[in-house]
């Protein structure tokens, strides 16, 4: 599909802002939807002088959503929260704001991305992945060809992940593993998901499928911490704990306007966060894409380092 003109809410997030590099990168004009679009000045420089362009629009308004996909041929919703606040609940995110942007998109897009998150399901012991399996249904329901993308847990320089470990870990001498640590995650880089999501907008033969998209290795939620201690060369203690022992701290951080971990994330984690292996499901590799590993993450995280300066890090 030749994209002339894509809107992508979310367009100046995490992985929004590289989806849109990609997309300009094309030739595609680039409508990003934001809250507040006035912090997405950073997002012009991306292409030609008014090729990226940076509008207001909250998926909880029908007019707003309207007029941001007005003429588009792709709309791309990578709208989501990792916590609830306020307004900003899992239902009215995830599933109203989803249905929102379909029907909009339905009114005139040829394709419509709708990115979830691997461990979406009805069945879910978190509301998070309860809701994000109702947004996908809501987006197929308004837009039945509707592409969805689930990645797992993503990173790259401004990720919300690993930096949030390395910073933790220049401060406290111990950090919790829930259920020790056990949890496995297939972690894949910002750059890898942009370019899936840019592939599957483009092949005829996504429309309707589901896309999982992880990178090329597997590791525990220990295994990981133990990766961010080693690349930042930082020592603290790996302490398992009981998920229902760390339940109280977690309603207490749930006060907090961006706490570091609620109850609905440990419930996240009783479940691993990998690619199904179901052969009916869209993989990078289909997508002609060789992932990057983990160990990429090195030179980022090297600003955490005591004094600075990267050092390879690795697993083992």
């Amino acid at each position: 599909m030749a994209t002339v003109q894509a809107t992508i809410f979310g367009g100046s997030g995490f992985i929004g802002r590289y989806l849109a590099r990609r997309l300009a990168r094309a030739g595609a004009r680039v409508v990003a939807a934001a809250r507040r679009p006035e912090r997405a000045g950073f997002l012009g420089p991306m292409g030609d002088v008014g090729q990226v362009v940076p509008v207001a629009a909250d998926i909880g308004d029908d007019a707003a959503v309207a007029a941001a996909v007005a003429g588009s041929d792709l709309v791309v919703n990578l709208v989501g929260v990792l916590h609830e606040s306020g307004r900003r609940t899992f239902d009215a995110v995830h599933v109203a704001g989803a249905a929102r942007v379909a029907r909009a998109a339905a009114s005139g897009a040829r394709r419509l991305v709708h990115v979830s998150a691997i461990g979406a399901a009805a069945d879910s012991p978190a509301a998070y992945g309860r809701s994000k399996a109702a947004g996908e249904a809501a987006a197929r329901d308004a837009f039945p060809g509707a592409v969805i993308v689930r990645p797992s847990v993503v990173f790259g320089p401004e990720d919300d992940f690993l930096n949030r470990f390395a910073a933790l870990a220049r401060l406290a001498p111990a950090l919790p593993l829930p259920d020790g640590g056990r949890t496995r995650l297939q972690p894949v880089h910002v750059g890898d998901v942009a370019e899936g999501l840019a592939r599957a907008a483009e092949r005829p033969e996504s429309a309707g499928r589901v896309h999982e998209f992880g990178g090329p290795g597997v590791h525990s939620f220990r295994e990981v911490l133990k990766f961010v201690l080693a690349a930042t060369g930082r020592r603290a203690l790996l302490v398992p704990a009981p998920r229902a022992l760390l339940a109280l701290p977690a309603r207490l951080f749930e006060l907090l306007p961006d706490p570091p971990l609620t109850r609905d994330q440990l419930a996240m984690l009783s479940r691993d966060n990998v690619v199904s292996a179901d052969g009916g499901v869209v993989r990078l590799a289909d997508l002609g894409i060789a992932p990057a590993a983990l160990e990429a993450a090195t030179e980022y995280l090297a600003r955490f380092r005591p004094g600075g300066g990267a050092r390879p890090a690795r697993f083992g």
